[in-house]
């Protein structure tokens, strides 16, 4: 027959295949026929002469899979008297499939044991026979990659098959523990694909059916485990999978329901699905400011009327009802994690992005000294955003205390961090402070950057309405003249009392 060759990409599932009905192989003794059958559609690329040479019943039609790989080597491609007795044989079902293949091993080739894989995958054809005849390859040591890659192609039209005739989610399960059962190990996650089938397929709630089901049996223990994977996945394991693929689709809210849900309905989800719907909460948080910005600027811009006290009290309701859940999670991660020190190292990284998306500085400045209690140093640029929130807060303390370490600082990273603390001053509209910093800046012989002393002078200019406050609008001109920042400014005053106008060159 031909030569397999050029098998398609395995992740693309929606191969020619397509099997409906009940997955399931039961051992028999022989002369008991099986009932298992998967109906295949299959293109047969070879000539039609040899082909009706095969006796069957049926014709058998493939595509993609078996194609000559050299018209001339004709002779190669024959197939001999054996396949055609192994078929009957096992059609028959009079010994037992194990026993004929032995019997056969010596008259069969790669080439046709692979076609009779494919034949009997077919549409009328006993699917457990193609289960049989790959699990008896696996024990003889003859399967290869090319094989591999077929008997996988077939289990994976064989799943997108059952999802798309909505079979019941323990009928997919049942599919990929057959899949077990004979020896089937792709260099991939089976599990992971079916989840991704269902998404790709918008049937992301049979896709929480599935992963409902693969937990309960975990649980139960009446199965093995191995085809679906355990905590060492890279997503997390099925609930950690499905979580992330709603992440990816913007599907934060979904995520997280999923991860809590289940967890509270009794069945376990694996340690690192906490972290994963953790993620979420961080970008649901992150996704929330940037609109409240967008809002922000459309009302200042006069497109929308301003935010009254009603909605704003519940802006808040969510984002704490949000933060709520994620210390929810934090806390299901930590319970089963407790062994594994990086689990707990990527809660308080995920608490601290919470807090800093959510804009609440106090809680993320005690995150920074648990991360560092815990063994895990913070990045650099967390310490600054961190003071920056506190700053625009005002919150002194956390403030000061976040300042220790830049005084120990090289010059270049003492800049960025300082600059950080401006900018954290003008966006809380405190700017006396901010031109306290950029004095400080100034003194160090840091040049403030030309936004930032923009900003202050700005800020500074808004709020001249006390004589302190020009005294100190008066210093900071002073000292950006001094240092060159500036050049001279005419500054002038207008005294009521004497109906005076003061005017100076600085």
């Amino acid at each position: 027959m031909a030569y397999t060759r050029g098998v398609a990409s395995l992740t693309q599932l929606n191969r020619i295949f397509s099997p409906p009905i009940t997955l399931r192989r039961f051992r028999q003794n022989h002369g008991v026929k099986s009932n298992f059958r998967i109906s295949c559609n299959l293109k047969f690329n070879y000539s039609a002469a040899k082909f009706r040479e095969l006796k069957l019943s049926r014709s058998v039609e493939l595509d993609q899979f078996i194609t000559s790989e050299e018209e001339e080597d004709e002779e190669a491609d024959e197939i001999g008297e054996g396949f055609f007795e192994a078929i009957e044989e096992l059609e028959r079902m009079t010994r037992e499939p194990s026993d004929i293949l032995e019997e056969m091993n010596h008259r069969l080739s790669s080439r046709e044991f692979q076609l009779m894989l494919v034949y009997f995958a077919q549409e009328g054809r006993d699917s457990w026979c193609t289960l049989e005849v790959f699990e008896w390859l696996k024990k003889e040591n003859r399967v290869d990659e090319e094989m591999m890659e077929l008997m996988v192609s077939i289990m994976c039209g064989w799943v997108k098959k059952l999802i798309q005739e909505e079979c019941d989610a323990h009928q997919v399960f049942d599919l990929l523990i057959e899949m077990d059962c004979v020896g089937l190990k792709p260099g991939f996650s089976m599990m992971e694909k079916v989840i991704a089938l269902y998404c790709e397929m918008e049937k992301k709630e049979n896709a929480v059916l599935f992963v409902k089901e693969v937990l309960r049996r975990r649980d139960d223990d009446s199965f093995g485990y191995s085809v679906v994977g355990s905590e060492g996945s890279r997503k997390g394991g099925p609930t950690g999978y499905l979580a992330w693929k709603l992440m990816v689709d913007g599907d934060y809210k979904k995520a997280v329901d999923l991860v809590i849900e289940l967890r509270l309905s009794g069945l376990k989800p694996e340690a690192y699905s906490y972290l994963i719907a953790m993620t979420a909460i961080v970008k649901e948080l992150n996704s929330l400011g940037k609109t409240l910005r967008e809002l922000k600027r459309f009302t200042r811009a006069g497109f929308v009327a301003e935010i009254d006290d009603h909605d704003r009290l519940l802006i808040e309701k969510y984002q704490s009802e949000i933060i709520s859940r994620g210390l929810q999670l934090a806390a299901w991660a930590v319970e089963e994690g407790q062994e594994n020190d990086s689990v707990i190292g990527v809660v308080h990284e995920k608490l601290l992005a919470m807090y800093i998306c959510a804009g609440r500085g106090p809680e993320a400045e005690k995150q920074l000294w648990k991360m560092k209690l815990a063994g895990k140093e913070p990045e650099a640029e967390l310490h600054d955003i961190v003071m920056a929130i506190c700053a625009s807060q005002n919150e002194v303390n956390a403030v000061s205390r976040l300042l220790t370490r830049v005084e120990f600082m090289e010059s270049k990273r003492k800049k960025r961090a300082l600059s950080w603390l401006i900018r954290g001053y003008v966006k809380g509209g405190h700017f006396e402070e901010a031109a306290e910093t950029l004095i400080t800046m100034i003194d160090s012989g840091l040049h403030p950057e030309y936004i930032d002393r923009v900003a202050v002078m700005q800020g500074m200019t808004r709020k001249i309405q006390r004589p302190r406050d020009f005294e100190a609008y008066m210093s900071l001109c002073k000292k950006l003249f001094d240092a060159g920042l500036v050049g001279p400014c005419l500054v002038y005053m207008y005294m009521n009392k004497y109906k005076l106008w003061i005017v100076k060159m600085m």
